[in-house]
């Protein structure tokens, strides 16, 4: 009698087992909680930037005029935003319309033939970084004039907005009327730089040339506006405590929360 209690007892513990692995979900099954359509919706409104750096087809390597000849180099970014591609392509070929004219089969005849001068301009658009909808580029330029002591490089920084598909200036980015207040607390922030250099505070001006650094906002100047030649460009950091109440948020890149000391 015992050993049937115990049999009718082993057939229901089977039963609820079974039933209660066919009642769940296999682990390795999708769980259809809508996440992963949350998860496609950020993925389509914050596009993540793929990218690389490719020569420009020119008609010739070197542009031959009656004062002389150039020798040009352009390297454009290639990305997956077509908006971006078309920008930077457009910027390039407004900078250097004659780089892509059609080679002339006629033969250039030089103003100074016993003195042909060969000068040099390149440029390399490059992809920097990226957090949540601000993108950050750089367009590095070189020119060289043919008899010129040494050539003259700027980089460009270009910040775009994703979201809403345009470069930012400046002033997109910072709260109103805010702009004398960045230019003191810019100044505080790189006062022994800027005393060593002699540069008065009523002198520094902001620079609409920048981009989000490690540990603050870079403002960018270019060659000899703020120091010599052989010191290159200059950059003047604004730390993000600095300029947290200043800026929008929504430019902001997420911060830690600044204990007053």
């Amino acid at each position: 009698m015992l050993g049937s209690q115990y049999k009718v007892l082993g057939l229901v513990t089977a039963m609820i087992l079974v039933g209660g692995i066919s009642g769940c979900k296999p682990v390795n099954e999708p769980v259809n909680d809508g996440s992963s359509k949350k998860a496609e919706v950020t993925d389509s409104a914050t596009p993540v930037i793929i990218s690389k750096v490719v020569p420009m087809e020119l008609p010739s390597a070197e542009v031959c005029l009656p004062e002389g000849c150039t020798q040009y180099s352009i390297q454009n970014v290639e990305t997956n935003i077509d908006w971006i591609n078309d920008y930077f392509t457009d910027r390039i070929h407004k900078a250097d319309p004659i780089a892509f004219e059609p080679k002339s089969a006629e033969k250039v005849v030089f103003s100074d033939p016993e003195n042909v001068g060969l000068s040099q301009r390149t440029t390399t658009v490059r992809f920097i970084s990226q957090f949540g909808n601000i993108a950050t580029f750089t367009i590095d330029s070189y020119i060289y004039n043919a008899g010129a002591a040494h050539g003259m490089y700027h980089t460009e920084y270009v910040n775009f907005d994703l979201k809403n598909k345009k470069r930012l200036s400046l002033e997109d980015i910072v709260m109103k009327d805010a702009q004398p207040k960045i230019l003191n607390a810019l100044y505080d922030s790189n006062s022994i730089w800027l005393e060593n250099h002699v540069i008065e505070r009523a002198r520094l001006q902001l620079s609409d040339n920048f981009y989000y650094g490690v540990n603050g906002i870079v403002f960018v100047y270019p060659l000899y506006e703020l120091a010599s030649y052989a010191e290159g460009m200059s950059e003047l950091t604004l730390p993000y405590r600095s300029a947290k109440a200043l800026f929008k948020p929504e430019f902001m890149p997420s911060l830690p929360k600044y204990v007053n000391l």
